[in-house]
């Protein structure tokens, strides 16, 4: 059995030209399965059937082992039985049905409306830096943008007289989207400010050089507003979830707040009423007379 493994990882190495780091993956993942088979009684990767593994997956998961972890093993597996099958050192594949269980999909970490308004209302100094980065913030959580749609706009995909801005999102797509009143105004602002910076330059944000800004530059700015407003460190995508939030809970619209967020898969948009019924579920423990907690005094 070791012999196999061992010509399996010569062939990751040799053939496919996989990273070491890879290997590793695949040989510890793969060792596993080897000590576990043995313990069995096995003594050829063909004896290894669907039952067995799915026994050695379900203890790899009971010992701690996320979804993600089990996938790649599963992924592992498949790939050494692929081998076995070309190189006729087995007839079948053990792995070719079973699927790893789901690990729980993290929620998005969003600001309350509360935050929100004290992280948008301040500073107050009016300078160039501080209207462009106000009108960056304003626009990330007026209109759900990514980090990349941000900062791709161009000058010509800003429509203030409509109140529109043209996103060009993922795969490709282009988008309307909506920019409310507030970020009107701050962009306004803003725009008062840059073409003496910026010049013939296309880009909508410019630095103070009147080159574009990167992807990376905005999460700086984004982030020490963060500390400097709400003393937290603040990602751009963190607006994007509040928009989402906040439009849900108002509109309860799934599938309005999925077009605006250019999600192709409403299943993505889904995780946002999670959030809406954690948000419930607080309300309904706090305020339901046959919720609350019994008092602790005599009375």
């Amino acid at each position: 059995m070791q012999a196999a493994l061992e010509g399996f990882l010569g062939h990751l190495a040799h053939e496919r030209q996989l990273s070491p780091r890879t290997l590793s993956a695949y040989r510890h993942d793969l060792e596993g399965l080897a000590r576990f088979a043995t313990e069995q009684g096995l003594q050829h990767w063909s004896a290894l059937h669907e039952q067995q593994l799915r026994l050695f997956v379900a203890r790899q998961h009971q010992a701690g082992l996320s979804g993600r972890s089990l996938q790649r093993l599963l992924s592992a597996v498949r790939s050494f039985y692929r081998y076995l099958l070309r190189e006729r050192l087995c007839r079948h594949n053990p792995a070719v049905d079973l699927r790893a269980p789901k690990s729980p999909r993290k929620l998005p970490k969003t600001l309350d409306a509360d935050l929100t308004a004290r992280l948008l209302d301040g500073p107050s100094e009016d300078d160039w830096l501080a209207c462009r980065d106000l009108a960056m913030l304003e626009l990330f959580y007026s209109s759900g943008l990514r980090l990349s749609e941000l900062a791709g706009l161009q000058l010509s995909d800003l429509d203030l007289a409509a109140g529109e801005v043209r996103v060009l999102g993922k795969g490709g797509k282009t988008r309307i989207l909506p920019v409310g009143r507030l970020a009107r105004e701050a962009l306004q602002q803003w725009l008062k400010s840059r073409p003496s910076l910026a010049g013939d330059s296309q880009p909508l944000f410019v630095s103070q050089r009147g080159s574009g800004l990167t992807p990376r530059a905005i999460q700086l700015r984004v982030r020490r507003w963060g500390v400097n407003q709400l003393g937290q460190h603040l990602h751009p995508h963190m607006l994007r979830h509040s928009f989402a939030s906040h439009m849900l809970e108002s509109s309860s619209d799934l599938r309005a707040v999925q077009e605006l967020l250019g999600h192709a898969d409403i299943s993505t948009t889904q995780v946002y009423t999670h959030l809406d019924f954690q948000h419930l579920a607080q309300v309904y423990d706090q305020a339901h007379p046959r919720a609350k907690r019994k008092s602790t005094d005599n009375h």
